[in-house]
């Protein structure tokens, strides 16, 4: 059996590679179908996902990763008897909570919340250096890659913070050793 890590985003994609990097992970790159997690949120749309699951003759998880999954996972019929568990790991409301809690801002984004998203909230407060957040790819690599344990010290405070999600979503920090 395989895991298929399927994120929403480039940033969601750019996290668990962090994560894979830095074996924080309760799996790795070894357990995971063609070795990589995939920037993709459908099988169909997705042509490097369709050809791992072509190359791969066994059972296979998928493990979608995102932060707005209201979208059902379409599984193509040649993939039906292959795909046997769809898992959804989420970062409600969006992907900048982590930066926000990392930054101690939880509290003050708090008080603005009902009428702030946290990637508004985060491109006026975050900064990185010299560098103000920008929702690049790049920002994350900068911020977390040198310090994983920022990471998954923030991850951990989200599901803290959050409190729950719906019966069928999970936190990130369930991926964590």
């Amino acid at each position: 059996m395989k895991l298929l890590i399927m994120c929403e985003g480039p940033n969601e994609l750019k996290i668990i590679n962090i994560l894979l990097e830095n074996q924080k992970l309760k799996f790795s790159s070894d357990d995971l179908l063609g070795l990589v997690p995939y920037h993709a949120r459908q099988i169909k749309s997705s042509a490097a996902v369709k050809a791992a699951l072509n190359l791969y003759p066994d059972e296979v998880h998928v493990l979608r990763i995102g932060d707005g999954q209201n979208e059902k996972l379409e599984i193509p019929s040649a993939y039906k008897d292959k795909i046997t568990l769809v898992e959804k790991y989420c970062t409600k409301p969006e992907l900048e909570m982590l930066l926000i809690i990392s930054e101690n801002l939880a509290a003050e984004y708090e008080k603005v919340k009902s009428k702030t998203k946290p990637k508004t909230f985060a491109k006026a407060n975050i900064r990185y250096g010299r560098r103000r957040y920008d929702n690049s790819t790049a920002f994350y690599e900068e911020y977390f890659g040198p310090d994983c344990e920022k990471l998954v010290n923030a991850i951990k405070a989200y599901r803290h913070h959050n409190g729950s999600h719906t019966r069928d979503e999970h936190y990130l920090a369930e991926l964590l050793k």
